[in-house]
């Protein structure tokens, strides 16, 4: 005789009202519904590391210690702006991985406060800040290799404008 513990619990069978196809079908059904789940999670994109920057969030983002944002300011009805198409998201995605530096967009229609206060008057601008201050504004092609090579090599500029600021102001505490 077999202890109770030690036997195998066996699998649930099919309703009986249901045929041999139906039950065959049901489960095709089920492995197809999980084999579509799965691969939607494999190919469904990411989204881009570009953050949307508001009056509310502006200053408190842009002001982050040791990082760089480089920050788009558009409008909506801007025919230059749309003419960028997908370069600000693929911009977003080049720089994945960066940890120092930001992609940020403002939309100026909606965010007036935030132009103004930055001193934007044409669109699209495309500017870069380091702990707060504006250290760059880009004028270059615009395409995702020229633009990441700029905020790189001013996000690095910004970061040993910093650092030495820093040191100047360590020597004279010390003085």
């Amino acid at each position: 005789m077999i202890s109770p513990e030690t036997r195998v619990p066996q699998q649930r069978s099919p309703p009986p009202f249901l045929g041999k196809r139906q039950r065959v079908m049901g489960n095709l059904n089920r492995s197809l519904a999980l084999s579509a789940f799965l691969l939607l999670l494999l190919v469904s994109p990411t989204q881009p590391e570009v953050i949307t920057l508001t009056p509310e969030t502006f200053s408190d983002k842009v002001k982050e210690k040791d990082t760089a944002w480089f920050v788009k300011f558009c409008v909506p009805w801007c025919k230059h702006c749309k003419n960028l198409g997908t370069l600000w998201e693929d911009l977003g995605k080049a720089m994945e991985g960066q940890d120092e530096i930001e992609v940020g967009e403002v939309d100026c229609g909606a965010s007036k406060s935030v132009c103004s206060k930055v001193d934007i008057h044409s669109y699209p601008t495309f500017k870069v800040f380091y702990e707060g201050e504006e250290v760059a504004k880009y004028q270059g092609k615009r395409d995702v290799d020229s633009l990441k090579a700029f905020v790189l090599e001013e996000a690095e500029k910004a970061e040993k404008a910093a650092a030495e600021k820093e040191n100047d102001s360590d020597i004279d505490k010390e003085l």
